[in-house]
């Protein structure tokens, strides 16, 4: 049972900052070689496990996400941050949710290379995994759906690009330049989110598993244009930088057991 504990309203910050690392080295592998970030977030797990305690870092990192995790599924199901039930409301904590199951496959796989498993390391398995779907029954239909639902995420991401609508939920403290850091990184991540939806909606379209592209593949894929390229992997890393700062800063609700009922009406 999660409570209103400061404990979890730590360990949830602790989240914050284990994303910013994963998109602050993401974007310094971007930057420093394309090759090496083709791996989306699993090439900063990599880079990690070679630093100095790295393994406990990462464990670190897999505990820290797990928390962000939980708290995203919770906030979607129980509408912890007020998003309300209406067509706009829902479909925001519709993301909350995706975000949720997104972040606890990425600390399921911080957990992999802590424990040193590496079999995974250097790979975007994301056309692997849409052939697989492709084979079921309904298979083309959940990936288009899904490509549908990046290509929304997108709009949200641009839409707080524009309106630094996340500074609602930034505490005071927090440093001004806070507001154009995060401009920036939402601006990367809706270019990113707008390239992988298009990719699964193609691949649902053609039936062609190898169009997917998942977050490191969809960043090398904008090499094509290399100033779009720097302007986004540079901002993934100040997205990173946002999060980091934003770890400190959050504005957390607290939670108590009455948070875990799903509201949906």
């Amino acid at each position: 049972m999660v409570d209103k504990s400061h404990e979890f309203a730590l360990l949830v910050r602790l989240g914050y900052a284990a994303r910013g690392m994963v998109y602050v080295l993401l974007g310094y592998l971007a930057l420093s070689s394309a090759g090496r970030a083709s791996a989306g977030p699993q090439a900063s797990f990599d880079f990690l496990q070679g630093v100095p305690l790295g393994s406990a870092v990462l464990y670190v990192t897999a505990v820290g996400l797990f928390a962000y995790a939980l708290y995203k599924l919770i906030a979607a199901l129980s509408d912890l941050e007020h998003k309300g039930t209406d067509a706009k409301g829902i479909a925001e904590r519709a993301g909350y949710g995706a975000s949720g199951l997104a972040h606890i496959a990425l600390a399921w796989s911080a957990f992999q290379f802590a424990h040193g498993d590496k079999r995974s390391a250097g790979v975007d398995n994301s056309g692997e995994a849409a052939g697989t779907l492709l084979a079921w029954e309904m298979g083309a239909i959940v990936i288009g759906l899904v490509g549908l639902g990046f290509i929304a995420g997108a709009v949200f991401q641009g839409r707080s690009a524009l309106t630094a609508s996340f500074m609602k939920t930034v505490g005071e403290g927090a440093p001004p330049a806070v507001c154009w850091i995060g401009r920036m990184g939402h601006a990367a991540r809706a270019v990113v989110f707008l390239v992988i939806g298009w990719s699964l909606v193609h691949t649902a379209w053609l039936g062609k598993g190898e169009e997917a592209k998942g977050l490191g593949s969809a960043i090398v894929s904008l090499r094509q244009n290399e100033a779009l390229y720097m302007i986004v992997a540079l901002g993934l890393l100040m997205f990173g930088v946002f999060s980091l700062i934003v770890s400190r800063f959050r504005i957390i609700p607290d939670v108590s057991k009455r948070d875990l009922k799903p509201k949906w009406r």
